[in-house]
């Protein structure tokens, strides 16, 4: 190689210029012409010259073929272009008393050529693929719009290798840029200092609106760059700022910035690459903004139900009250009037006293059967012992009158449950006589099985039966029929999980419904 430069050194700027001149006759542009000749024989040759080594020339080779790579060059172009510089060579510079000699060499270096233009092509692609992952990753890892949108800076900052960024986006009213994002985070500028907030004038959105790459330092786009650049500081402190619009059918909704403080003019690669990453970031920006405001709406739904819950106890325990002081206090006085009319009948004759006393007994064993049936629709509203000794007691006592009006095998399970909220205790009660009422009207179930258990924050309860089952999806969407629907509506917007399994037939026939609540306590 030392040789052949010595030899073929006078003759390798006539042969640059009639290569350059080929590859401009194929269509090449400068910046491809440009990396071609750095990657030639004759590039080589000089550096050889020049006396320094020949890794010099293979580091060479690798940074212009991911120039290439970027420059959107296939590598069939590349290899066609060598081609082109290894004719010119044959024609000009081999003779036949050494063509042999020569042959060797150059073929030696031309393999050692493609084979780092392969690995400078993959490093290239490598990146981008990367790129994208980290992309994907940030859109499913991220947990709130500020945090997607600094990932999503920091990632396109890292695969460009600027120095600095900034994430903008417009507010509602397109009158002004927001901040969202910058790095580096201890980076500090006046404009920092003064606002997250930039006007935005409908001439500076029309600019914005497409990708620019600007050389800050230049003065004949000084006046351009400087209104380019949001961040007024820039223009003293770097050299070239890229520009990258997000926007959506014809519409700007934000824009990247990207500053470096050498001279930096991207290749079209760079851009593509950073033009999907804005679509996709835009993208990613408003399915967790949609997310976010549906979390929002779902939290207030949530809060609603729990405040229509808290009211629904509230006009429980009034419905229940005004029957206990007022229908239920008027239904004892009738009772008791009953009886002093039983005393005070008449005795004109044996045969008419008794059929009157038998009468005014008929009417008082009534009045005491809608007496004891009162009470129980008021133990049902609002049982007190639920208020009184908590919700151990108010299920023990509730199962107790189930197991009188529905004889059965009953067996209950429960923990300890006295650090439970009231709110949550009143949801456990209420579920667990939602069940009961079920099991009682529908099933025909000669044991019941009723476990609770609170443990790690977690309330679990578990109801089972052996009758005779249901279909689950017709229950469920049966229109008109509100209890296990209901169940299935209050655990959902408390958060909780419920599961039904039921079967009609088999060994293992009945039904089992789970309910898991997480309790804050």
């Amino acid at each position: 190689m030392q040789r052949l430069a010595v030899w073929a050194g006078p003759y390798a700027a006539r042969l640059d210029r009639k290569f350059l001149c080929r590859l401009r006759t194929l269509g090449f542009e400068a910046r491809q012409r440009s990396a071609l000749l750095a990657i030639t024989p004759g590039a080589a040759l000089r550096l050889l010259r020049q006396r320094r080594p020949l890794l010099k020339f293979i580091e060479q080779v690798e940074y212009n073929g991911r120039r290439l790579a970027k420059l959107n060059l296939p590598p069939s172009a590349v290899l066609k272009a060598l081609k082109e510089y290894n004719r010119l060579w044959i024609a000009h510079l081999e003779r036949p008393a050494s063509a042999g000699n020569l042959r060797w060499v150059r073929e030696q270096l031309h393999f050692c050529v493609t084979l780092t233009l392969n690995n400078a092509y993959y490093q290239v692609r490598e990146a981008e693929t990367q790129s994208f992952y980290e992309q994907f990753r940030i859109e499913l890892e991220s947990r709130n719009l500020e945090e997607l949108l600094r990932r999503f800076l920091e990632s396109l900052i890292k695969a460009s290798r600027a120095d600095a960024g900034r994430l903008y986006m417009l507010n509602e009213e397109q009158s002004a840029w927001t901040r969202k994002a910058k790095w580096p985070h201890e980076d500090s500028s006046p404009s920092d200092d003064a606002s997250d907030s930039i006007p935005a004038p409908a001439p500076l959105r029309k600019r914005i609106s497409k990708p620019q790459c600007v050389l800050l330092g230049s003065p004949d786009s000084h006046e351009r760059s400087a209104s380019l650049a949001l961040d007024p500081a820039w223009a003293r402190r770097f050299q070239s700022c890229w520009s990258i619009p997000l926007a959506t059918g014809g519409r700007v909704a934000g824009v990247m910035q990207l500053v470096f403080r050498k001279p930096y003019e991207w290749l079209p690669r760079e851009k593509e690459l950073l033009g999907a990453a804005a679509e996709r970031c835009l993208m990613a920006a408003e399915k967790q903004r949609l997310m976010e405001d549906l979390a929002r709406r779902e939290e207030q739904v949530r809060r609603l139900a729990e405040h229509m819950l808290h009211v629904e106890e509230i006009e429980r325990r009034r419905i229940s009250r005004e029957l206990h002081d007022e229908a239920g206090q008027s239904l004892l006085c009738i009772r008791l009037q009953m009886e002093m009319l039983e005393r005070s009948v008449p005795a004109d004759s044996e045969a008419g006293r008794r059929e009157w006393i038998a009468k005014l007994c008929e009417v008082r064993d009534l009045t005491e059967r809608t007496i004891l049936e009162m009470r129980r629709l008021i133990a049902a509203l609002s049982p007190a012992v639920l208020e009184q000794l908590g919700l151990a007691a108010a299920l023990r006592q509730l199962l107790s009158r189930f197991r009188r009006v529905h004889p059965c095998r009953l067996k209950l399970q429960m923990s300890k449950l006295e650090a439970l909220p009231p709110q949550s205790q009143i949801i456990v009660y209420r579920l667990v006589q939602e069940c009961c009422n079920n099991i009682g009207k529908h099933s025909g179930a000669s044991q019941v099985n009723i476990s609770l258990h609170f443990t790690d924050g977690i309330l679990r309860l578990c109801v089972q039966d052996n009758g005779a089952g249901f279909d689950v999806r017709e229950a469920l969407s049966r229109h008109g029929s509100f209890g296990l629907s209901g169940m299935q509506e209050r655990v959902a917007l408390l958060g909780g999980r419920f599961q039904v399994k039921s079967r009609t037939q088999g060994p293992k026939m009945g039904t089992k419904i789970s309910v898991e609540l997480p309790i804050s306590l």
